[in-house]
């Protein structure tokens, strides 16, 4: 795991712990997040708010997610398949 990706995780952790698990779309997600769709995640030379990630990832999500562990690895996996990090 890449320094980058170690710290993007923690903070999609950190930010989606707090939906109200499981989550069945996008839109459940949003209410956990600090700064809603425009709360931004950074690593490295990499960052894009929550908005861009959604659109970016749409195709490579897999709801409903029953814990944030789920979710983020997804996340990650889809980021990696977009070349975004």
């Amino acid at each position: 795991m890449t320094d980058v990706e170690a710290e993007l995780r923690e903070q999609f952790t950190e930010a989606f712990e707090g939906a109200d698990f499981p989550v069945s779309n996008q839109m459940d997600l949003v209410p956990a997040l600090p700064n809603g769709p425009g709360t931004k995640f950074e690593a490295g030379d990499v960052s894009f708010t929550a908005m861009e990630m959604a659109a970016k990832l749409g195709s490579h999500q897999e709801f409903p997610y029953d814990n944030v562990e789920d979710l983020v690895d997804n996340v990650i996996e889809g980021l990696k398949a977009e070349d975004m990090i």
